[in-house]
């Protein structure tokens, strides 16, 4: 989606577990029409968990007949994102001519590379009906010499993606390995996301094999060494400790991380790369129409000033 990482201070709690580093509670932001996004990634004292440069919680909404989100195409390069919904519907067009209706439960990978333009829409069935939305954007920074690969798009619908269930949880693996399984998603460098839906007092475990590791607490609470946390909240642990999750209630989380990348990145609008010159092409690239057109699409948003 087309949001502008904002350097506003987000509020952090004191990690009191030995092996928490940091704790974030995401800044709330409204973008119009009730649509409210919880912004936990880029932060102030973290810019990325893994290749996670990026993370976003957006709504609930209720969008009323008649109405619905219309993300117009936009351009990102550097990145790759992923769009995962538990509740409502989305289509997805890119400047690489896919065209895919994103559904709860199922894994969808844009890899920007070098460039690649798309748009976020609610569908028309939807949109006559109304619906109810509920969902994360992450951006997943791409390594070096992997920034300009070709753009792509890979969709995994939520039956084809391993599960597992356990008498009090269960875990949806989307990219990467946990729990012993791993994710069809093919991926250019090592991270992980996992959903995990707990029932009140599951113990959940956190692979401790992972180098940066983090829990996004999409709702519910939890117990971590004897302290609690309710979300949302993105929970960032220090490597190497063997973690178990305690659910003091029913809790919704995304478990998520992978390997460090070799250095930052820099971030503008929706642009992600190693190089501030790349960025400045990049802009003028889009402000010039040098970007491929989105197929169907007519509009555009216009390079921020």
């Amino acid at each position: 989606m087309s949001w502008m990482p904002t350097n506003d201070p987000v509020l952090g709690d004191s990690a009191s577990c030995d092996a928490l580093d940091l704790v974030i509670v995401p800044r709330t932001r409204d973008l119009g029409d009730g649509f409210a996004v919880r912004r936990a990634l880029p932060h102030g004292r973290r810019q990325m968990v893994g290749p996670f440069i990026f993370f976003d919680h957006f709504g609930p909404v209720q969008y009323m007949s008649g109405k619905g989100m219309d993300v117009r195409p936009h351009p990102h390069i550097g990145l790759a994102t992923v769009t995962y919904l538990f509740d409502g519907a989305i289509m997805h067009r890119d400047s690489e001519g896919n065209v895919q209706e994103i559904a709860p439960g199922a894994m969808n990978l844009m890899t920007a590379g070098r460039g690649i333009a798309h748009s976020e829409r609610t569908p028309e069935a939807q949109r006559q009906s109304g619906q109810r939305m509920l969902g994360l954007q992450s951006w997943i920074a791409l390594p070096a010499g992997s920034e300009e690969i070709a753009p792509s798009f890979q969709h995994y619908a939520a039956g084809d993606l391993p599960m597992i269930s356990e008498r009090d949880f269960t875990a949806r693996v989307i990219a990467g390995s946990s729990f012993g399984i791993a994710s069809p998603v093919a991926m250019v460098s090592p991270w992980f996301y996992t959903e995990v839906t707990a029932a009140e007092g599951a113990r959940v475990p956190l692979d401790p094999d992972q180098e940066e590791r983090a829990i996004y607490l999409v709702d519910g609470e939890v117990e971590i060494a004897g302290e609690r946390y309710a979300g949302p909240r993105l929970l960032i642990f220090r490597p190497g400790d063997r973690i178990t999750v305690n659910a003091t209630q029913p809790t919704r989380m995304m478990f998520l991380g992978g390997d460090a990348l070799e250095g930052p990145r820099h971030i503008w609008w929706n642009f992600v790369s190693s190089s501030k010159e790349r960025i400045e092409q990049a802009k003028q690239d889009w402000k010039t129409g040098h970007f491929a057109p989105v197929p169907q699409e007519h509009e555009f948003i216009p390079l921020p000033e």
